[in-house]
C-alpha cells in the first residue's frame, strides 16, 4: 500500500505559530533541560563538591519530569473540557517567563551552610518553572498541534517542530551564552534575558494565535474521571498501538536522557574544547537540523515506515561512537565529534518526530488533551527518572576529582547505545502496523469529506 497521501494545506497564521511559539518553548526547555542542570554542576564544582552535582541534577531531572507530567494531565484534561488552547498558551508563556527569572536570585557558589538550602531552591524553582511551561507547552501547545494538523501533514509539521530545539540551542548558546559564566559570581542578566523571550511570545500570542474550529469539547461532567481517560484499562486495550508506540518513544527518551543533561560540560570539560566548544557544539546542531530536515521531506515522500528501524540503528551506532572515543588519540576527538554527533543528533531528532506523528494518528478524535497527560509518562517521567538514575550510578562510581572542571564520562554514551537496543522490539511493531494505520485515517478522512458535501448539499437544498 502507498503510504502517503496528499498533504492538507496549512495557513501561513498555523505555520506562524507553530514555528514561532514552539521555537520561543523550545529556548525555555533548553535551558531548563541543559542549563539548569549545567548551572547546578557549575554551582557545585565551584564549591568544591563534584558528588553533589551529580545528586541535584539528578533530583531536578526527576522532580522537574514528576511536576512535567502531574501538570500536563490536569491541564491537558482542562484543555478538552474548555475546548480551549490559545489562553493557555498565550498567558502561560508569560507566567513562563517570569518563572525563569527566578533562577537568577541564586549565586554561583555555595559555603557549607548554603549548600543544601541552593540545592533545594534548584530544584523548587525548577519545578515551578516546569509547571507554567508544561501548561503552555506540553499541553496546550501540543494539543493545538493535534488539533490544526492532520495525518497527511503531521510528519512534516512534527520533523519541523522536532529540528526546534536545534535551533533553540544554537539561540541560546550563541546568541545568549556570552552573558553565562561558570565563573561569575551571578548570571542574574543571563536569566532575566532568557525569562523575556516567553514574556514576549505569550503577549504575541493574544493576537496571533487561533484555535481550531474543529475542537470536540469534553461534556462529560466527571472533570477527575475524564482527566486520567488515558489511564484506563479499558482505554489501553481500545488503543493499545499508540500505547506501543510511546513505549518506544519512552525507551528512545531514557537513552537520549543518560548524557542530554550533561552534553555541555561533557563537550566542553571531558572533550577539553573548554571555551572553544561552542563553535563545535553548533555545527553538530546545524548538521543535525539539516539531516533533520532531509528526513522530513522523505517522512511524507516515502512515509515514516521506511525510516523507523535505519534511524534506531543509526541512533545504537553514533552513540556506540561516541563512548569509543574514550580509546581513540585526542586529535581523531573533535572529527569524530562532527561526524558521530551530527548522524546521533539528526536521527533522534527524526525518529522522535517520526513516532510524535504516529502517536498524533492514533489519538482518538476529541480526546487530544487527555493524551498528552500519558504522552508525558511514556516521553518525559520514566525518561527523566531513569536516565538521569543510571547516569549518577555511573557518575558516582567514575568522579574525576583531579579535572579542572565538571567531567562526565564516555561511559554514558556506552549507557545510551545499550538502551537505545531495547527500542527495536516495540518499534517492530509500530512499522508493522503503519499501513494498516494509514488505511483507517485514510478512511476518515474520505467518511468526514462525505459528510461535510452530503451537509453542505443538504444546506443548499433548504436554501432553495
Amino acid at each position: 500500500m502507498k503510504e502517503n497521501a496528499k498533504s492538507t494545506r496549512l495557513g501561513w497564521k498555523i505555520w506562524f505559530s507553530a514555528i514561532v511559539f514552539g521555537l520561543v518553548g523550545q529556548i525555555a526547555w533548553v535551558v531548563e533541560n541543559m542549563y539548569f542542570a549545567t548551572f547546578a554542576q557549575d554551582i557545585y564544582t565551584n564549591s568544591g563538591n563534584r558528588d553533589m552535582a551529580y545528586v541535584v541534577t539528578t533530583l531536578m531531572v526527576i522532580f522537574s519530569a514528576i511536576t512535567a507530567t502531574v501538570t500536563t494531565i490536569f491541564a491537558g484534561g482542562l484543555c478538552d473540557k474548555l475546548g480551549k488552547r490559545k489562553v493557555f498558551v498565550s498567558y502561560g508563556y508569560i507566567a513562563w517567563g517570569l518563572t525563569i527569572m527566578l533562577f537568577a536570585a541564586i549565586p554561583m557558589r555555595a559555603d557549607s551552610h548554603t549548600l543544601g538550602l541552593l540545592g533545594f531552591l534548584l530544584v523548587l524553582f525548577d519545578c515551578i518553572m516546569t509547571f507554567a511551561g508544561s501548561t503552555a507547552y506540553d499541553a496546550a501547545f501540543n494539543t493545538w498541534t493535534t488539533d490544526v494538523t492532520d495525518d497527511t501533514n503531521r510528519g512534516k509539521v512534527n520533523t519541523i517542530l522536532s529540528v526546534l530545539p536545534v535551533f533553540a540551542t544554537v539561540i541560546v548558546f550563541i546568541g545568549l551564552g556570552s552573558l553565562y559564566k561558570p565563573t561569575n559570581e551571578s548570571n542574574w542578566l543571563f536569566f532575566i534575558v532568557l525569562g523575556i523571550i516567553p514574556i514576549v511570545a505569550g503577549i504575541l500570542a493574544i493576537f496571533m494565535m487561533k484555535d481550531s474550529s474543529h475542537i470536540v469539547k469534553n461534556q462529560n461532567p466527571d472533570f477527575l474521571k475524564e482527566t486520567f481517560y488515558g489511564f484506563r484499562k479499558q482505554v489501553i486495550k481500545d488503543n493499545r498501538m499508540l500505547y506501543v508506540c510511546l513505549a518506544t518513544s519512552c525507551i528512545l527518551g531514557i537513552s537520549q536522557q543518560t548524557f542530554f543533561s550533561y552534553l555541555i560540560n561533557f563537550v566542553q570539560n571531558t572533550l577539553e574544547l573548554g571555551d572553544n566548544f561552542v563553535v563545535p557544539l553548533a555545527v553538530v546542531i546545524i548538521g543535525a537540523a539539516v539531516f533533520t530536515g532531509v528526513m522530513g521531506v522523505l517522512f511524507d515522500k516515502l512515509g515514516r515506515k521506511h525510516f523507523y528501524l535505519p534511524l534506531l540503528t543509526v541512533i545504537v551506532a553514533c552513540t556506540l561512537i561516541v563512548y569509543l572515543m574514550e580509546f581513540m588519540p585526542k586529535a581523531a576527538w573533535l572529527p569524530v565529534l562532527y561526524v558521530a554527533g551530527i548522524f546521533m543528533l539528526g536521527s533522534i531528532l527524526s525518529l522522535s518526530a517520526a513516532l510524535m506523528a504516529s502517536f498524533q494518528d492514533y489519538i482518538p478524535t476529541g480526546t487530544e488533551g487527555r493524551f498528552q497527560g500519558v504522552r508525558m509518562c511514556f516521553n518525559v517521567l520514566l525518561p527523566m527518572i531513569i536516565g538521569p538514575l543510571i547516569t549518577l550510578i555511573i557518575g558516582l562510581s567514575d568522579v574525576d576529582t583531579s579535572a579542572a572542571g565538571f567531567t562526565p564520562p564516555f561511559k554514558i554514551f556506552l549507557a545510551a547505545s545499550i538502551v537505545a537496543v531495547l527500542a527495536f522490539l516495540p518499534l517492530y511493531f509500530v512499522r508493522k502496523d503503519s499501513d494498516r494505520l494509514r488505511l483507517t485515517l485514510s478512511e476518515k478522512r474520505e467518511n468526514a469529506a462525505a459528510k461535510t458535501a452530503q451537509t453542505e448539499e443538504s444546506a443548499e437544498i433548504t436554501e432553495e
